[in-house]
């Protein structure tokens, strides 16, 4: 059974403390490039990267990735 990652990064991003993405890759320190691909879906975040983002946006890791079983 596979698995893919799932993420509603642009959605926590974008929510009630708004962030751009350009803030969020120098908080986390990659690419502006690197947070569109993850928002999009086409790139999967280290671990280290997902934990980076989820405390740069003050969310629980679980509540912007999660695994979606096929």
């Amino acid at each position: 059974m596979s698995s893919k990652l799932q993420n509603k990064l642009r959605e926590v991003r974008t929510g009630s403390n708004p962030m751009t993405q350009q803030q969020l890759a120098d908080l986390v320190g990659v690419s502006r490039q690197t947070i569109i691909s993850i928002e999009s879906g086409r790139y999967s975040p280290s671990l280290e990267l997902a934990i980076k983002i989820s405390e740069a946006l003050d969310y629980d890791l679980k509540q912007i990735f999660w695994l979606e079983k096929n």
